[in-house]
């Protein structure tokens, strides 16, 4: 019955509706309802005698999205971005004003990149970074943007109105890109994942020795946008009724 609340188009439904749809009697749909309505799952209005789901039902959902492990839910989609890609994946988070990669997953090659765990960079560094700071709201942005922009390679873009527009472009397309600007030699694609509130929890990136990746970003990009739309629909992004029934 609460799937079927989930499901509908209409934002409650009466008795007779979930009857006739659920095959059930109107004496236990009602009896159903009101063990549903005493517990907060369903609220009733009497101008209308129609059902609608209750605020226990918010409070269910973002306590286990709040529970979720980005990065074992991560990990698996990591594997299969890299065999697909044939290069390195990695998962970093957030910590305030700077990210830390916390997961990567290396091909096997004999050339390959990999990167330390831990170690935390700016959100202007790298296109991992970038798709943090790109995604996160305009206040936010700002804030940083206020801040000292460090340089960690000859490339890093520290000019703050180049970096507005690239981070604008970042937002429209959905991931960034980023050659020698985080460690010389070095050049990667990179895409947020995204939660229930439209807030970026978690970055995944692709990244390889930038000879070999500048001529590999645009089909890299292909796979890394769908893996990272997998984790963020596991992390609650963009539920439509019919994904979550």
């Amino acid at each position: 019955m609460l799937l079927l609340f989930s499901s509908s188009a209409e934002p409650n439904l009466g008795v007779t509706q979930i009857a006739n749809r659920l095959g059930l009697s109107k004496a236990v749909v009602h009896r159903i309802l009101t063990a549903l309505r005493n517990k907060g799952f369903v609220e009733f209005d009497p101008a209308s005698r129609r059902y609608s789901l209750g605020p226990i039902i918010m409070s269910l959902g973002l306590t286990y999205l709040q529970q979720l492990d980005v990065r074992k839910v991560a990990l698996p989609e990591l594997s299969d971005l890299s065999r697909s890609t044939n290069e390195t994946t990695t998962l970093s988070v957030r910590s305030g004003s700077r990210r830390v990669y916390v997961d990567q997953v290396t091909p096997l090659r004999e050339v390959l990149m990999s990167v330390k765990l831990g170690v935390a960079y700016p959100l202007h560094a790298g296109a991992s970074s970038k798709a943090f700071l790109a995604f996160l709201p305009d206040e936010e942005i700002e804030h940083y943007l206020a801040s000292p922009l460090d340089k960690l390679t000859a490339s890093t873009v520290t000019d703050r109105r180049k970096l507005r527009r690239e981070l604008a472009q970042i937002a429209q397309r959905g991931w960034a890109t980023s050659v020698g600007e985080r460690q010389v030699g070095a050049a990667s694609v990179a895409a947020p994942i995204l939660d229930y509130r439209d807030y970026p929890v978690a970055v995944v990136s692709v990244c390889g020795p930038a000879d070999r990746m500048t001529a590999a970003m645009d089909s890299c990009a292909q796979d890394l946008i769908a893996c990272a739309s997998r984790i963020s629909r596991q992390m609650g992004h963009d539920l439509t009724p019919t994904e979550q029934d």
